[in-house]
């Protein structure tokens, strides 16, 4: 049985790919056929297929037929608001290489603090 940090990890390589953040991000809240995602990418097909699967196979998102089409939509709204607040939190964070420099400037040791919470 995997372990949380297993899931974890596993997901994050799933949606680390950036076409795969690129397609999520497209999706949205709503559900859109293949050529919308395509459109929306700039993707070929057969490369929007293979992301979706792994997305679909990853429980990111989910395939609904409707017609003769198929609309993907994330498998939960909540999705969208993790990646929106994972990007802010981000942008706000030094890169790198000018967080190391800052911190020399104002005095930071390069050693890491004990980690209290965990995952």
């Amino acid at each position: 049985m995997p372990s949380r940090n297993d899931r974890l990890s596993q997901a994050l390589r799933a949606v680390g790919d950036p076409s795969r953040l690129r397609i999520l991000c497209e999706l949205g809240l709503e559900c859109r056929p293949v050529t919308d995602v395509i459109d929306a990418t700039g993707l070929s097909q057969t490369n929007v297929s293979f992301h979706l699967r792994v997305l679909r196979e990853g429980g990111f998102v989910r395939a609904e037929r409707r017609g003769p089409f198929i609309y993907y939509c994330l498998s939960d709204p909540k999705l969208l608001r993790i990646l929106h607040n994972l990007r802010d939190w981000l942008a706000d964070r030094p890169t790198a290489s000018t967080g190391k420099a800052t911190a020399r400037r104002n005095g930071v040791s390069g050693r890491r603090a004990p980690v209290r919470n965990r995952i």
